[in-house]
């Protein structure tokens, strides 16, 4: 029973087996069949796309044969049309150099005509010259006989002769010109004139200051004369400790309720007057006191005097100045000329001088720099010897100022000639703001010395009869004798006298000069 078990076992087995390795087999054929069937259709394929990529290529290369053919034919006709438009131009060309060809042979053949015509004209003016040179030859002799002649008949040498011409013709050139200097004259006065009326004008109209009057004392008002009693004090000594400290004269006279501060530094003067008008409110008068009080009146003035310079350079706006002169010229607001307030003068200076060179297109801020520092001079001018100019001139060296500045201050009165249109203009604006009404006062007693002066310098004049000065000074009118002075010779009389006052006199703006000559035909019907 085991066996035949077995036997099935073993047959089932083999058959299993038998089964598998056809099975695999199969599917081995089938697998290849499938391989090779695939292989085909690639095969198919390739060769389709090998088929249509020839055709492709074929049709490519017929239309880029085809673009070549048009590219090659547009590129014949465009060197066909190039080569037509060279010919063109060459043909051109060829007809030009020809008609110049021509032209220039025309001028050669007109060149030969002309040159024979002026080869017979130059033998025509040798012949001329030569004729010409005998004649001159000839006219020479006739001139040396007639001067012969003329010496025996006149018995004047031929210098005597030339000097009675000369005089002759200076005499009448004289009148000419003098007539000629007249009419320049009057034109050139006519158009600065109007042309200085109009800037001064414009300056001042773009500018204008108050004018302030000073002088060389000071009122202090007190409540009552007890109060005069008081700084006195006993046996006089506070009045003394004020004088000693100060350096300030008090006056205390019968005027009622005022003392009189007297001195001629007017810094000195008002820290003189603050100190009293401290005192006099506070009511504690000694010496201790007097002492306290003058110190804080001194940094008070100080205190104001750099202020006031400031305030100076920032109202006329100049820029950056060392702090040495902002104090000088703080000290010029307690400095007077002719009773003008120095500083107030320096700054409408300024701002007259910087208009002025707006006007004629120079530089306004160096202008108005030069304006406000001119008379720094005067600020220590009663402490240093010398003139302000001088001391000005100094001080602004010192301190680097520009080369225009030092120009201005050193020919602002005439000491030197300017060497700058600045200068110029500083020096204008310096006496129209000291010339103009109101500005400046003078004493009667400098005023009649000067119109006697003016009287005095046109009366010496060789031919003056009489001579007024007249509008304050202002001008001066001359009358000559009719009899010695000619019209033509009236304008160097009023030259002369010009030049005399300049040279003599010193004054503030300008003096006109009128010379009248006037003749008068008298007779009597009997």
């Amino acid at each position: 029973m085991l066996q035949p078990v077995v036997l099935n076992v073993t047959a089932a087995i083999i058959s299993g087996l038998l089964a598998a390795i056809v099975f695999g087999v199969l599917g081995y054929f089938i697998r290849v069949w499938q391989h090779e069937k695939s292989i085909k259709a690639s095969k198919e394929a390739a060769q389709k796309i090998v088929e249509e990529g020839k055709k492709e290529a074929e049709k490519a290369k017929k239309e880029a044969i085809l673009e070549t053919k048009q590219e090659i034919f547009a590129l014949r006709k465009d060197f066909e049309n190039d080569m037509r438009e060279r010919r063109q131009v060459v043909v051109t060309l060829e007809n030009k150099v020809t008609q110049r060809e021509e032209s220039l042979n025309n001028r050669a053949i007109n060149l030969d005509k002309r040159e024979f015509a002026l080869s017979q004209r130059e033998s025509r003016l040798d012949e001329r010259r030569e004729q010409l040179e005998q004649l001159n030859s000839k006219v020479e002799e006739l001139l040396k006989e007639q001067e012969l002649k003329l010496i025996e008949i006149s018995n004047l040498s031929v210098d005597e002769a030339k000097q009675i011409i000369m005089d002759r013709v200076k005499n009448e050139l004289q009148d000419e010109i003098a007539v000629y200097i007249r009419e320049e004259e009057e034109n050139a006065k006519f158009t600065v004139q109007a042309k200085s009326k109009e800037l001064l004008a414009l300056a001042m109209q773009k500018y204008a200051s108050e004018t302030t009057s000073e002088r060389t004392v000071s009122v202090v008002d007190i409540p009552n004369d007890e109060m005069k009693g008081r700084i006195i004090g006993r046996e006089g000594r506070n009045i003394r400790t004020i004088e000693a400290l100060t350096g300030v004269d008090l006056i205390i006279d019968d005027t009622p309720e005022a003392v009189v501060l007297s001195g001629f530094d007017p810094i000195r003067r008002e820290i003189a007057k603050r100190a009293v008008t401290t005192l006099v409110s506070d009511g504690r008068i000694h010496p201790g006191r007097i002492e306290e009080v003058v110190e804080k009146s001194r940094a008070e003035v100080d205190t104001f005097i750099r202020e006031a310079g400031e305030e100076a350079v920032f109202t006329v706006g100049v820029g950056r100045i060392h702090p040495d002169l902002i104090k000088l010229l703080g000290r010029l607001s307690f400095r007077t000329s002719y009773g003008q307030n120095v500083l107030k003068h320096s700054i409408e200076t300024a701002f007259l001088a910087g208009k002025l060179a707006a006007e004629i297109g120079e530089d306004e801020i160096i202008a108005r720099r030069a304006g406000l520092l001119h008379d720094i001079g005067k600020a220590v001018d009663h402490e240093i010897e010398g003139g302000h100019v001088e001391i000005g001139y100094n001080i602004a060296s010192k301190y680097k100022e520009p080369k225009e500045v030092l120009d201005a201050i050193a020919s602002h009165h005439g000491d030197k000639e300017p060497e700058s249109i600045i200068a110029v203009l500083v020096a204008a604006a310096d006496a129209l703001s000291a010339a103009r009404p109101g500005a400046r006062s003078e004493s009667m007693e400098n005023y009649m010395k000067r119109l006697q002066q003016l009287e005095e310098i046109s009366n010496e004049v060789e031919g003056v009869e009489k001579s007024y000065a007249i509008q304050a000074g202002r001008e001066v009118r001359v009358i000559v004798k009719p009899d010695k002075i000619d019209d033509l010779s009236t304008f160097k009389v009023a030259r002369q006298i010009k030049e005399q006052i300049e040279q003599r006199m010193t004054y503030p703006g300008t003096i006109k000069v009128t010379v009248i000559r006037e003749t008068r035909a008298t007779d009597t019907a009997k």
